[in-house]
């Protein structure tokens, strides 16, 4: 049986940051990965079930919502992934950073918590969402910084 895309990434070499997975034809699928593979670094449910909430609401919501396909959490707990249609990167990439700080800058009720909106509404927690985010954000500006935003896996 032939591979699904993310199991032919070399993840001993996958960092913080944001890359393309897979594009099919108008859609990508971007790699959010916030914590580094197999480092014992993982997120809890409650961080990733909280962050689920907040960035799938305020991307959904925003000013490119209507190309927001899905968002949701790895299996792995070292990441998100997004799907996305129309193919613009850049855009896309600059979209993630500005959901991320309106989920930072957030002063309000957790998105979807209660029993009606949610089957698990007890573990979310508004400040583990900031957390993640706020780690995620500076995790994207470093490899800016280090000219790493390309979207493009590392080879090494």
């Amino acid at each position: 049986m032939k591979k699904i895309a993310s199991f032919t990434v070399d993840h001993d070499f996958i960092r913080p940051g944001m890359y393309v997975s897979r594009t099919d034809g108008d859609t990508v699928t971007y790699d959010l990965r916030t914590r580094r593979p197999n480092a014992g670094d993982y997120m809890d449910n409650i961080t990733m079930h909280s962050v689920e909430h907040m960035f799938a609401t305020y991307a959904r919501g925003g000013r490119l919502g209507e190309r927001v396909i899905y968002f949701g959490p790895m299996g792995c707990r070292t990441g998100f992934y997004l799907i996305m249609r129309d193919r613009d990167r850049r855009d896309d990439y600059e979209y993630v950073k500005e959901t991320l700080e309106k989920i930072i800058a957030h002063d309000g009720e957790m998105f979807g918590a209660s029993p009606k909106e949610c089957g698990n509404y007890r573990e979310l927690d508004l400040e583990a969402a900031k957390r993640e985010a706020a780690r995620y954000l500076r995790a994207l500006k470093e490899r800016e910084e280090a000219g790493k935003a390309d979207l493009e896996y590392d080879r090494q």
